[in-house]
Formats: structure tokens, C-alpha cells, sequence
């Protein structure tokens, strides 16, 4: 997608103000994604805090990388500016405002495994934080929940070995029994997938059997009348004595 002036002059302001080229582009979404260095995240979550008018932290989490060159994790922050200018009036009134908002992207090796915290900006980020240490392994220098306590899991209960959210994590689901399907690429002579009739969820009809719209001269098999209906009316069947 092509960027607007707005989000131009928003990757213009971080790249002057960093003083290195900062990657400007769209998500699936159109929403700005601003590519920087891991060393200058704090540094750039800063300036789309203090300068920009990014001030609304929504939320903080990570993507697993382990194919790319380096591998590691893509930390992305989404802020918004909670003040927008109103649009231009029209006719009809004052517009509707325009929510300023943007992703912040860096990649963080495996070699590596840590970034700078941004409690010091947001201080409810460091329970996205936590969640994203838990999850994915990552270790946020700095991070401040207001207790003093060292960083620490959120979610997952005491005990827990392992980032669940990481690819390279083993589902004790597949490793107890065979997935529906292949599990994983080049596993699909081993373990054939099971028919849909095997798959379907419990109570599901056997769309096979129980047509979903039955015609309107539709009459159940011969097997499925009730033979005690004739027996209590005495009346004998068509055809026989």
C-alpha cells in the first residue's frame, strides 16, 4: 500500500530524530509499520511518545522468526495518538476524527534475546511484557512492574518449563497421538489423514445419512417405519392377508 503524507511525515520525523533510516511500510490492515534497529527501540518508542503524539500504548507481543536471516523474534508495539486533530469541516459539520496510529517493528536475534523495556514510558506495558517473556523467551532489560519484583511469568502456572508460542515448542497433543492430517511435512505416508466421517465433532449427523433439507417427498427407509405402529392399529400391510 501506498503510504499518505501523514504516515510519510511520521517515518520522516523518526528518521530525523534518530538519525538512522527507519523502514516505513503497511501491515494487511493499512496501519503504518516503522522498522528500527533493536538497540534504538527505546529510543524510537520515545520519540513516538514525546514527539510524535503516540501517547495510547493498545498493546505489545512478538512473532516468531525462526526461518529468517537472522533468526529471532519481530517485537511489535502498536501505539495510537490519543488526541487526533479533528478533520476538516464540512457542510455538514465538523468530520470524524482520524485515529493516529503505527506499529513499531524490530527484530531481535536468538543470539541475543533481550531488549529494552518501555515501562519507563508506559508503565501497563509490563504486563504485555511478562506475557511476551513467557511466551516467547525474551527478556525485557529494565522492565518495571511496580512490585520490584524481577521479570516473571503472567499467565502460565509455576512450574511451567518451555514458550508455548514459540514454533519450535512440542504440543503434547501431537506428541501423544496422531494429529488429524500430517504432522508434520513429509510425515503424511506415515500418518494418513482419517476420513471426515471419522473427524466429525460429537453429535454431528452423517451428512451421508441425514440430508441437511429433505425434499418434501422424502420418506425414511423401509427399516426406519414402525412395525409396533401396525401391530397396535391391526391393520395389515398392502398386498398381503
Amino acid at each position: 500500500m501506498i503510504l499518505d503524507a501523514v504516515d510519510e511525515s511520521l517515518a520522516t520525523l523518526l528518521t530525523g530524530l534518530l538519525g538512522v533510516p527507519v523502514g516505513a511500510s503497511r501491515d494487511g490492515n493499512g496501519t503504518l509499520v516503522l522498522d528500527v534497529p533493536a538497540p534504538l527501540w527505546l529510543a524510537a518508542a520515545t520519540r513516538l511518545h514525546d514527539d510524535a503524539g503516540l501517547d495510547f500504548l493498545d498493546w505489545l507481543s512478538a512473532v516468531d522468526q525462526p526461518d529468517a536471516d537472522p533468526p529471532g523474534l519481530d517485537v511489535v508495539l502498536h501505539v495510537i495518538d490519543s488526541h487526533p486533530p479533528a478533520a476538516p469541516a464540512s457542510a455538514l459539520g465538523a468530520g470524524p476524527r482520524r485515529l493516529r496510529r503505527a506499529l513499531l517493528r524490530t527484530r531481535v536475534p536468538d543470539a541475543d534475546g533481550t531488549l529494552a523495556s518501555l515501562t519507563g514510558l508506559w508503565p501497563g506495558v509490563a504486563w504485555h511484557e511478562r506475557e511476551t517473556f513467557e511466551m516467547f523467551g525474551l527478556v525485557f532489560d529494565g522492565s518495571d512492574d511496580g512490585s520490584a519484583a524481577p521479570l516473571r511469568p503472567l499467565l502460565l502456572p509455576e512450574g511451567f518449563e518451555g514458550t508455548p508460542l514459540r514454533k519450535s515448542f512440542v504440543l503434547a497433543a501431537r506428541a501423544s497421538k496422531p494429529w488429524p492430517g500430517a504432522k508434520e511435512p513429509g510425515e503424511s505416508d506415515a500418518h494418513a489423514a482419517p476420513s471426515r466421517r471419522k473427524t466429525l465433532p460429537p453429535g454431528v449427523p452423517d451428512p451421508a445419512r441425514w440430508p441437511r433439507e429433505p425434499a418434501d417427498d422424502y420418506l425414511p427407509p423401509e427399516s426406519g417405519r414402525s412395525q409396533s405402529g401396525r401391530a397396535e392399529s391391526g391393520q395389515p400391510e398392502s398386498g398381503r392377508a
